[in-house]
């Protein structure tokens, strides 16, 4: 495993941690000013992808500095991704990994459910001083969603 590998993934992972934490200043900080950010799911009653969420960087950073000023659903989410694979085409291009993740909702009790499932396929700038985020589709595997959350997946 290369340190460029090992730097990918510590990315993913702090992305994840950041949105467990509710720390939005630093996600968006993880993201390169070209970032886009999608939920898709595959309907198969409509044959084809439905995309939930689609923003690019200022977006993003708009919806999660209103998250304060919504009803929040009881508890917290927690997120756990795994990086299956990080591939780079050799002409200099983003780097892609694509990670599983769950998303677990614990209610004030300290009681566990699955909230949702699904991967994560991301593109990385490993150009710069530090690893960004150029896109992220998360896609999902799960399509019921309850209530739903402000905070992205």
């Amino acid at each position: 495993m290369s340190s460029g590998d090992n730097a990918v993934r510590e990315l993913i992972y702090r992305s994840c941690r950041c949105l467990d934490t509710h720390d939005f200043d630093g996600y968006i900080a993880l993201c390169a000013p070209a970032f886009r950010y999608r939920i898709v799911v595959y309907s198969p009653e409509l044959r084809k992808e439905m995309i939930w969420l689609n923003h690019d960087r200022d977006g993003l950073a708009a919806l999660l500095a209103a998250v304060p000023r919504h009803l929040a659903r009881l508890g917290s989410l927690q997120r756990n991704a795994t990086v299956y694979a990080i591939e780079r085409d050799g002409n200099g291009g983003p780097a892609r990994a694509v990670s599983a993740f769950s998303v677990f909702d614990i209610d004030n009790e300290g009681r566990p459910s699955v909230f949702a499932v699904g991967h994560y396929h991301d593109a990385v700038d490993e150009g710069g001083a530090r690893p960004l985020l150029v896109a992220r589709d998360v896609r999902l595997a799960s399509r019921d969603l309850g209530i739903g959350s402000h905070v992205p997946i």
